[in-house]
């Protein structure tokens, strides 16, 4: 039995594609994906969204659906999964007390359980799908055919010591992850040799289209409108895979915001983002091995910028920086990674930076008074920053790009750094932040004390006279 004939079974999934019509072109992209013929209408819409003039012939085993939001990729993900899982038949590929796995990998835990419930659902609306259930947890089902069924959040971690018989990649677009510059990619570099050994494993990643870059973005560069790839390449905005949206929802958008819009709902990766730092830049500013550097003579001025945090969801972290001559240097970059007593924290970091001869702290206004009464209680005055996060990270940047930046060896700032994204307004106005998904709080600090330490004159760096700045010993 082939998806759509279980699609079309009112035993098997037929409850779920009720008014069928509107998952016309879902159905034209599974035709596409396990190799089934498409009619003179199916292939009209073939041929709009991947560009080829050849349909495929045979079921694929690497496809990259890059589709609008709301289109209804996690459920049609849910589906094949389930599909996959239980209507085939891998055990000559298996060995003697081996599982195999259909791995489905989500952007963040929120999204993991949406896909999980679909998954479950599936399961429990058929009967005689919900007997080959032998085990169950928060994000696998174990079936009784020796194959798992196992929804994780995106990271390479996950799949090692797994066979995997097909994976699953939803919204790779946005996967973000603080100790990789390029997470997709190395997820990506641990899934195919886990697939190896399964003929015809199908890799399938879908999801929107965001920055220019990443692999969607390369996958996409390579393989649309080739008739010669047997890799697949689906793009569709979101109207075309689901008409339920109401028009007037994607006109509202395109008006407020055209070029966020494209990407939302167009299918078109943006042209308004872009990496802020280049790899180059980074890599040759990083002192290898040097994960922190003790104080030195006492006439070093040191400065120290904080990004607090309320405990509950965000880092904490500081940096510690001094100016060396023409260069700027960073000694310290610390997190503390929620959740989190704030407190204490504050206590430990006076500790920390009392050594480098450091009375006062910067950051920016987040909290209210909080932070300076804590430090306060500390016996560091807390001075709010005079540039915001986005204006540090311009400023900042050329020094950079200029080689006139030392940093410390760690790995977390290093990968937040590379995924630091310029933005550019409608007006033309530039902003830097991080990435949807993404966290920039050990970068905020790091460079938050380079951008101190860049305040001060070569003369005052070394001798404390500092009246002139607002940060400076009083």
């Amino acid at each position: 039995m082939n998806i759509l004939q279980a699609i079309i079974d009112g035993a098997l999934f037929g409850r779920f594609f009720e008014g069928g019509d509107t998952w016309r072109s879902w159905f034209t992209v599974l035709r596409c994906i396990f190799g089934l013929p498409l009619g003179a209408d199916e292939f009209a819409l073939f041929a709009k969204c991947t560009g080829r003039a050849r349909p495929f012939e045979k079921p694929i085993t690497e496809g990259w659906l890059i589709c609008g939001r709301r289109s209804g990729k996690s459920f049609i993900a849910a589906l094949i999964a389930v599909y996959l899982a239980a209507f085939r038949d891998y055990t000559p590929y298996l060995a003697p007390g081996e599982r195999g796995v259909v791995m489905v990998l989500a952007v963040d835990r929120d999204q993991a359980k949406v896909i999980f419930r679909y998954i479950v659902a599936f399961f429990e609306a058929v009967p005689m799908l919900a007997e080959m259930i032998v085990a169950r947890t928060s994000d696998t089902l174990e079936l009784s055919n020796r194959i798992a069924i196992e929804v994780q959040t995106s990271s390479f971690r996950s799949v090692r010591g797994r066979t995997l018989v097909a994976a699953l990649c939803d919204e790779i677009a946005f996967w973000r992850d603080d100790s990789s510059a390029n997470p997709d990619e190395a997820v990506l570099d641990a899934l195919r040799p886990a697939m190896a050994t399964i003929p015809g494993a199908l890799l399938l990643c879908l999801s929107s289209p965001y920055a220019r870059r990443g692999a969607l973005f390369k996958a996409v560069e390579k393989h649309f409108a080739q008739d010669r790839s047997d890799v697949l390449i689906w793009r569709a905005e979101t109207l075309t895979m689901n008409p339920t949206i109401p028009a007037s929802t994607v006109q509202r958008a395109y008006e407020d915001d055209p070029t966020a819009a494209a990407s939302e709902y167009g299918a078109e990766f943006r042209s308004d983002v872009q990496a802020f730092l280049d790899e180059e830049w980074i890599s040759d500013a990083i002192d290898v091995g040097c994960h922190e550097r003790a104080p030195m003579s006492r006439s070093t001025k040191y400065v120290c910028f904080v990004d607090p945090s309320g405990g509950k969801r965000d880092s904490f972290t500081f940096g510690v920086a001094h100016r060396s001559g023409e260069s700027l240097v960073l000694d310290i970059a610390r997190e503390w990674r929620a959740p989190l007593d704030p407190g204490p924290v504050v206590d430990e970091i006076a500790t920390i930076v009392k050594p480098y001869g450091i009375t006062r702290v910067t950051g920016d206004a987040y909290g209210g008074a909080w932070p300076q009464n804590a430090f306060r209680a500390a016996g560091l005055a807390y001075e709010v920053s005079e540039a915001s996060r986005s204006e540090i990270y311009l400023e900042t940047g050329p020094l950079l790009a200029q080689g006139r930046i030392r940093l410390v060896d760690n790995p977390r700032l290093a990968a937040q750094l590379r995924q630091l994204e310029r933005r550019t307004s409608r007006s033309g106005r530039d902003s830097v932040n991080h990435p949807p998904g993404g966290h920039d709080d050990v970068a905020n600090a790091a460079l938050g004390a380079l951008w101190l330490a860049s305040k001060l004159s070569a003369r005052a760096a070394s001798t404390h006279g500092l009246r002139r700045f607002a940060y400076a010993e009083m």
